[in-house]
């Protein structure tokens, strides 16, 4: 899904944020759509299972860095001995190809290091693409210029190769998960910032801003209390739809060797030589690919169902069956 794309979902997000009745009504909304609900359970299981990775691999008895040589047979080129990868009840998913690391305990922890660097770059994009947008929209008109073609060029990088080159070029000390975050986020905040100052741009001309700033009210007292409430359903949105972006950049920043470093485990990381071993060891292809493709797809489901949610005058991407009819009904009973 390009960030062309993501933008104009976005954008066209409804602005107007009730309070208590509208947060019910979109709880009432986003209940109607069940892809957005397993999405939203598959993703809080994911999310438990990483915050839980220390337990789970200590349930098991293993851990992601330790090596085990003599559950492979280096005679063949390190395969793992024993059907399934190795699989046993102390190595539950199997074991690595020529390290005899339990795959399960890296899988496990891949998971914390891939949903925790997709979330942080998600977090250092919307507060840039907050503070450019608002302050681009409010400032003096040199200032918008100013910052709108900082923005533009921003937009223009190819995110890929900047970060290639980032990474490539940063002192391998620093802590590659902080820096891969950093860096994505860094370079990808842009078409936020757009989205901001035009929604920004909108609601600064409407009665209560007018009401505010004749009361006497400074810039950034209005920008905090009339402002970013209008502002918050578009965020949310663009937000919502960034993280599975986030992941599938950071895996493939892994894949090509300049993401999260050995023996950090990730799942793209994971992925590097994993082609190698399909045949001989398929799970080690198989269940970091499985579990890539599903938290992105669910995240992707969930996104859209909160932008729907959000904004009932755009119909879902990926709605099937009768949802429509099941929103229209929820709705009605809303205003009844």
């Amino acid at each position: 899904m390009s960030e062309a794309l993501l933008a104009t979902e976005a954008a066209g997000t409804d602005t107007t944020v009730p309070a208590a009745s509208g947060a019910r009504q979109f709880w009432r909304r986003l209940r109607t759509q069940r892809a957005a609900l397993v999405a939203a359970a598959l993703v809080a299981l994911l999310v438990l299972v990483a915050l839980a990775a220390p337990l789970l691999t200590a349930l098991e008895g293993q851990d992601p860095t330790t090596y085990h040589p003599t559950l492979v047979d280096s005679a063949r080129g390190g395969v793992p001995i024993g059907s399934l990868g190795g699989a046993s009840a102390d190595h539950w998913f199997g074991v690595e190809p020529q390290t005899g690391r339990d795959l399960f305990a890296r899988l496990v922890y891949g998971a914390r290091v891939s949903l925790g660097v997709a979330l942080a770059a998600t977090v250092v994009q919307v507060a840039l693409g907050i503070t450019v947008g608002v302050a681009a929209a409010l400032g003096k008109p040199w200032v918008d210029q100013l910052l709108s073609r900082f923005t533009d060029v921003i937009v223009a990088m190819p995110l890929m190769i900047m970060s290639l080159a980032l990474l490539a070029i940063v002192p391998s000390s620093f802590p590659r998960p902080v820096l891969v975050a950093l860096v994505i986020g860094l370079i990808s905040w842009g078409t936020i910032a757009r989205i901001v100052r035009a929604q920004t741009l909108t609601l600064k001309e409407l009665d209560h801003v007018a009401a505010a700033r004749l009361s006497g009210w400074g810039t950034w007292s209005i920008a905090r209390r009339e402002l970013l409430p209008g502002i918050a359903a578009p965020v949310i949105t663009y937000a919502a739809l960034l993280v599975p972006m986030n992941i599938t950049v950071e895996a493939a920043l892994s894949f090509l060797g300049v993401g999260v470093k050995p023996p950090t485990p990730s799942w793209g990381q994971m992925l590097t030589s994993a082609d190698v071993w399909y045949q001989a060891a398929p799970q080690y292809l198989l269940l970091p690919a499985g579990a890539l493709f599903v938290t992105v797809l669910a995240l992707t489901v969930l996104g859209d169902g909160i932008r729907t949610a959000l904004d009932p005058r755009a119909a879902s991407r990926l709605r099937v069956g009768t949802g429509r009819r099941r929103e229209s009904k929820a709705d009605e009973g809303g205003t009844a």
